[in-house]
């Protein structure tokens, strides 16, 4: 990549702020030399592992991989066989440590990481020679008493010997004998040994060695004779000592150097994965995504910050180049942001190529450049004496011979800095030269000659920066498509520059630019417009996009209480039905029992007992269960004493005994049963025997005959069951049947199918029990055989 252009775009300060992000030298310096790369395998590859790093922060946090030391040399020197020092040791059980918390860290439920996960499973912890390293290692310059026995055993031995000899001495200098003949009472240490301080005068009272001698002469420090012995025992035992923690180091440095390969490989692996989360976290700061690599040459920059600016106050831009056009003509005012986002495309371009997330939209598209050139800024070469235009003019010079169809160009205020005839002409120039060469350019220019050629030129497009010349600020908004208006009679006019100056300068420009200028202006405002009504549409459609979520959501909230609602109805239904019929039943065997019963005061409590028992069901289901009902009620004129009915509320046949009173009750006996029923729990069942006691009118009784026809027409004479529960079938079943023998059909046929047999033995079982069959059987091999049951049923 062209370091000039690197420099132009201060990339090194994107550089900069991954390095401070880093958590050792070893990955700052690798950040430190990160470049673009033209390789689109590798920038995808790079990409993809700074977006895992982001998806790894947010999920469970950063790897701890901070704190990676460079132990290549000491790692080196063992296995060259030397000895590390302890600071050495301690130096490679924290890059073990490290390896051993990152492969920690990586267990648990985590997002896919493909590329940090293949290089965290390649770390080797080695435990053993961690654990021992830290066992025996204290601080940089103290080795561990419990190192080893012998190590242990000689430091108990100077202990003691230590409180020996102080013990001998301190007699000795605490005697009343000898404290004329000492300067101090105190005991000290010279050369490593322990001394006394004797009076120059009196060293013939304390034979020994003479270690050192104050500065008037007046002490000698002697080591009395007494304590030599002691001492060189000490100096042994420290003499061990040293040999001692020499093996321990040797045997420690000796693991290291077994651990050669896994432990170099450790190192790399650690500081490119710190490297890694460098680049997530920089992405993080810079609220960063990952853009879409465009193999079509396509820069397509939506919602686009430059990095370096305070994101808070950064306008994003949205600028494309190379799906409809190789040229971009930048125009505006001066300060309006035009240089920014040359800037931007630029530096974002290079930082996408570099592997780093760019802070844009996601949606953004970023082709892989061989080169980017950039010309931007004043630029002014004393040393050469050289002008700002010959200062960029050479550097053109040099992005005219080396561009080609895989570069990018930015050029700034194109053709500037000379005479302005001269300058557009070049500036036209340049960029055709350019654009024959393949290059995708980015220009900016004040030049209507640009502007213009911008509007008729293929594969050119026009762009400006827009300025609000009410407040004499510029918006820092790019507005694709349509050319900038200087807008210098409007800002001059703000500023107070008086009317007739401005109309004789209008008068002295020439009409075309004028009238160019006008059309522009137009353009500009009716695109404004446009803009505006386009973000209230948006905005429009977002709203309802939203609602129509909401309704959705809400939508699916009901639907998923109603499926709730009905099972726990279903579920409840069936509890009742089972419940209601095991009260049936009791009660039936109840009724059957008094009927045998002789003793009328047994059958009265009895038939009592039954009629409590039927009433606390009733009021204990009073709200939840939903009675059968006559699909035809009766009409109370109709009824006589003596007729048939059914009382629906016990599924149980009986005869009238009073006609309905005023609350609409009628006495109706069911077995020896005599009670109180409504008229709308009754359904009307009286044969033709009856027809003759009968008080009514022709007309009536055809009516009741007529209904009888309807419901023998309606009743199939087959019911399928199938794929129905137990409960359900049976409830089915008792329904049915009842409704065959209503409507006087002699033979039913159940299809239950074969299945796991389950629900064909329930049918049958209550079949047994039920008063309208008189006999069942299996299908005979035509009529489906196991898979059906043909019902009898009984006639009155």
């Amino acid at each position: 990549m062209n370091k000039k252009a690197l420099e132009i775009l201060e990339y090194n300060r994107i550089i900069e702020m991954l390095v401070n992000e880093t958590g050792s030298e070893l990955s700052a310096e690798m950040a430190g030399k990160l470049e673009p790369s033209a390789d689109p395998r590798e920038i995808s590859e790079n990409l993809r592992s700074t977006t895992e790093a982001v998806d790894l922060i947010v999920h469970k946090g950063p790897l701890p991989t901070a704190g990676v030391r460079d132990i290549r040399r000491p790692v080196s020197l063992a296995r060259k066989g030397g000895t590390l020092s302890m600071k050495e040791l301690l130096e490679v059980k924290q890059d073990l440590k490290i390896a051993e918390r990152t492969k920690t860290f990586m267990k648990g439920d985590l997002p896919e990481l493909p590329r940090i996960r293949a290089l965290t499973d390649l770390l080797v912890p080695h435990e053993k020679l961690t654990g021992e390293i830290e066992r025996c290692i204290l601080t940089e310059d103290e080795m561990a008493d419990n190192a080893s026995r012998e190590l242990s055993r000689i430091r108990r031995s100077i202990v003691l010997e230590n409180e020996a000899v102080r013990s001998r001495l301190e007699r000795m200098v605490s005697s009343q004998t000898n404290s004329s003949y000492l300067q101090d009472s105190i005991v000290t240490m010279r050369d490593g040994r322990y001394v006394i301080p004797v009076k120059s005068e009196h060293k013939g009272k304390f034979p020994g060695i003479v270690h050192d001698t104050s500065r008037g002469g007046g002490t000698l420090f002697i080591e009395p004779q007494v304590i030599i012995d002691m001492n060189n025992h000490l100096r042994e035992l420290e003499s061990q000592e040293k040999e001692e923690m020499a093996r321990i180091l040797a045997e420690l440095s000796a693991g290291v150097s077994e651990a050669f390969h896994d432990l170099n490989n450790n190192q790399e692996l650690l500081t490119e994965l710190d490297f890694i989360m460098a680049k997530g976290k920089l992405s993080q700061r810079m609220d960063a995504e990952e853009p879409k690599l465009d193999d079509q040459h396509v820069l397509e920059l939506k919602d686009a910050r430059h990095p370096l600016l305070d994101p808070k106050k950064a306008v994003p831009i949205t600028v494309s180049l190379g799906r409809d056009y190789h040229t971009l003509v930048i125009t505006g005012p001066n300060t309006g942001g035009k240089t920014l986002t040359l800037k931007t495309m630029g530096l974002l371009s290079l930082m996408a190529q570099a592997g780093l997330r760019i802070p844009a939209s996601s949606e953004s598209r970023v082709p892989v450049y061989q080169y980017i050139f950039a010309d931007i800024g004043d630029e002014q070469s004393i040393e050469q004496n050289l002008s700002t235009f010959s200062s960029h003019m050479k550097n053109i010079v040099f992005i005219v011979r080396k561009a080609d169809d895989r570069t990018l160009v930015l050029l700034d205020e194109l053709g500037g800095g000379t005479d302005p005839t001269e300058g557009a002409a070049l500036a036209i120039s340049v960029l055709e030269e350019l654009k024959a060469r393949g290059a995708w350019i980015c220009a900016t220019t004040h030049y209507n000659e640009v502007k213009k050629y911008a509007l008729s030129a293929d594969q050119v497009e026009n762009a400006s920066m827009e300025f609000d010349v009410e407040t004499l600020r510029p918006t820092y908004r790019l507005m694709m498509g349509i050319p900038g208006k200087s807008n210098a009679f409007e800002i001059s006019k703000k500023l107070g520059l008086p009317r007739r100056i401005i109309q004789r300068a209008d008068e002295l420009i020439e009409r075309g630019d004028a009238e160019f200028e006008d059309l522009i202006s137009e353009i500009s405002e009716d695109r404004m417009a446009a803009a505006r009504e386009r973000g209230e549409a948006e905005a429009v459609n977002a709203s309802m996009r939203q609602e129509k979520e909401q309704f959705d959501v809400e939508k699916a909230r009901l639907e998923k209480e109603k499926e709730q609602i009905l099972r726990e109805a279903k579920r409840e239904a069936r509890m009742i039905l089972k419940d209601a019929r095991q009260t049936a039943r009791e009660v039936q065997r109840d009724l059957n029992r008094i009927q045998k019963n002789r003793n009328l005061g047994e059958r009265n409590r009895e038939m009592a007992r039954s009629s409590r028992k039927l009433r606390e069901k009733e009021e204990k289901y009073a709200e939840h269960i939903v009675k059968r009902v006559n699909s035809e009620p009766v009409d109370i004129s109709q009824l006589a004493a003596g007729d048939t009915v059914r009382v629906l509320s016990l599924n149980q046949n009986g005869t009238i005994l009073s006609l309905p009173d005023g609350d609409g009750e009628m006495q109706v006996q069911v077995g020896i049963l005599k009670m109180k029923v409504k008229a709308g729990d009754v359904m009307l069942l009286n044969d033709g025997s009856k027809q003759a006691n009968r008080k009514k009118t022709v007309s009536a009784r055809r009516s009741a005959g007529g209904s009888i026809r309807r419901k023998a027409m309606n009743v199939k004479s087959t019911l399928d069951v199938r794929g129905e529960n137990g409960d359900d079938a049976r409830m089915d079943v008792e329904k049915y049947l009842d409704d065959a023998y209503l409507g006087g059909l002699r033979e039913v046929t159940l299809i239950h199918g074969r299945g796991t047999g389950v629900l064909k033995a329930e049918i049958r079982k209550d079949l047994k029990t039920n008063k309208h069959v008189a006999a069942f059987r299996p299908g005979a091999y035509n009529e489906g055989g196991e898979g059906v049951t043909v019902v009898t049923l009984k006639r009155e």
